[in-house]
């Protein structure tokens, strides 16, 4: 805690004060943190021991600092692979598991790792800090903030983000209901503004199938912005619409550098494919186009790899070709600190481009004719 003293991370709750750490000129220091958010969850453990008298009980997705960056306590989480704790990490750490108040505890890079055990599911807890980390057991412990769309829905950050999808079941039957012709002014239908629409629980639920459906009976203009190429599955009915002058197709497609995408896109669908999608969309007269983005200063957007995928676009038979560098409202902390994992030399460069901004204070209302369905 702040005040000096240790409690079970159980027992925290929002507004309490620990010890976090910031980087102030070239040196992480420890400084004041407050705790935004506390949760549990059930899932498999690992116990890390540590040092002479370390140990720790965390997921095998929880992350713990190092002497070379935040690494992941096991190698693998749904057949992706991380940066990861071993028997040659040395975990970073304080000089002493409970800082006097007020005072600054030396960092210490020399808490080596001795071993990592496979335990039973148990109850696990963790807490989102303003300073995006806290101290467990001495050492420095890692909290990832919450992409926005998922915060409303109290799910905890990063691991549920890419684990948990919330399904509409009722989505195509309130689509049906909103967009009766006495109560809706037929507005042009964006999907994908906010999800994938085509993510892999589409296969089985067929909402987007749906909704495609009840727009095309009222002839109701849309367009898609997907990843995958599951969208070819609805290609007669994108067909359909788009002889009605009804339908657009955008795929975002950042990069087409195998590292690049591997490193930033796992788990989607390879952006050579998705070209093919582009192909196969335009033959069957469907409209379609490109999005790169976001390009990723010093990672994606040099020249020659911008044109390099421009030109697989007007191949593709792209109708068009829209690029857009990175913006990160609402997710700064958690793409800072993947970028600290996977290029820490471009960190400070991210932090003069992409600076904290203090939220403001004014809200306006704003109506807008789009419709979020997942």
């Amino acid at each position: 805690m702040a005040d000096g003293t240790t409690r079970p991370l159980a027992s925290l709750r929002r507004g309490d004060k620990v010890y976090g750490t910031a980087r102030i000129g070239t040196y992480r220091r420890l400084v004041e943190s407050e705790v935004l958010d506390c949760w549990s969850t059930f899932k498999p453990a690992y116990r890390i021991t540590a040092g002479n008298d370390t140990v720790l009980i965390a997921s095998g997705d929880h992350r713990f600092l190092t002497d070379r960056g935040w690494k992941h306590v096991t190698e693998s989480e749904q057949g992706i692979q991380r940066s990861h704790l071993t028997t040659s990490s040395s975990l970073i750490g304080i000089d002493s598991p409970s800082p006097s108040p007020g005072g600054v505890s030396t960092l210490t890079d020399q808490i080596r790792v001795r071993s990592i055990e496979s335990l039973d599911e148990t109850p696990m807890y963790d807490i989102t800090t303003t300073t995006g980390d806290f101290i467990a057991n001495g050492v420095i412990s890692h909290n990832c903030f919450a992409r926005p769309t998922h915060e409303y829905l109290d799910f905890n950050q990063g691991t549920d983000f890419d684990t948990q999808i919330v399904v509409k079941v009722n989505a195509v039957e309130r689509l049906g209901a909103e967009t009766e012709p006495a109560v809706w002014g037929g507005h042009s239908i964006a999907m994908g503004t906010n999800t994938d629409p085509y993510q892999a629980a589409e296969g089985k639920y067929k909402l987007t199938r749906g909704i495609i459906e009840v727009l095309l009976e009222r002839s109701n203009p849309f367009s898609l912005l997907t990843k995958s190429t599951l969208v070819l599955r609805d290609l007669s009915l994108l067909r359909e619409a788009a002889a009605q002058g009804l339908t657009r197709v955008d795929f975002s497609i950042a990069t087409i550098d195998e590292d690049v995408w591997h490193r930033t896109e796992p788990g989607t669908t390879h952006p050579r494919r998705r070209l093919e999608a582009v192909a196969k969309l335009r033959e069957a007269g469907v409209p379609s186009g490109v999005m790169m983005m976001p390009l990723l200063p010093g990672i994606s957007d040099q020249p020659e790899k911008v044109a390099e995928l421009r030109r697989a676009a007007e191949d593709a038979g792209a109708e068009w070709v829209h690029q857009g560098l990175l913006h990160l409202r609402g997710v700064r902390g958690h793409f800072l600190d993947w970028l600290a994992e996977d290029s820490p030399e471009l960190v400070a460069k991210y932090e003069a481009l992409y600076p904290e901004r203090k939220p403001s204070t004014k809200r306006t209302a704003k109506r807008s004719s789009q419709v979020s369905l997942f």
